[in-house]
């Protein structure tokens, strides 16, 4: 038995949770949501919403220069777009900010 959870309780799920409100911005949630979806439509299989997870597997960061402070600084991947040839990344708006697949 499964329910269907929209992009708004996704996102007040986040916001209402002491432990987890932080760990995405609003516009993060929602790109991350998107995401989601999109991986549901593209393989025709269901996901279990499950927040603790997603917030152990993907992280957001307010730029590149976050991420690679991040990571000791170390320039393993000098653009974004390396970066995308890596892992999962999710632009977020045209804020600069993204969200990674953790590895």
């Amino acid at each position: 038995m499964k329910d269907t959870i929209n992009k708004d309780q996704f996102r007040n799920w986040f916001r209402r949770s002491d432990t987890y409100e932080h760990n995405f911005s609003y516009e993060g949630l929602s790109a991350l949501f998107d995401h989601l979806e999109g991986w549901e439509e593209s393989t025709g299989e269901e996901l279990e919403f499950d927040p603790i997870a997603l917030c152990c597997e993907f992280e957001e960061y307010d730029s590149f220069e976050e991420f690679q402070e991040e990571y000791n600084g170390e320039v393993l991947y000098p653009t974004l777009d390396d970066l995308e040839d890596y892992t999962i990344v999710i632009r977020v708006g045209h804020t600069g900010s993204f969200i990674i697949q953790q590895f």
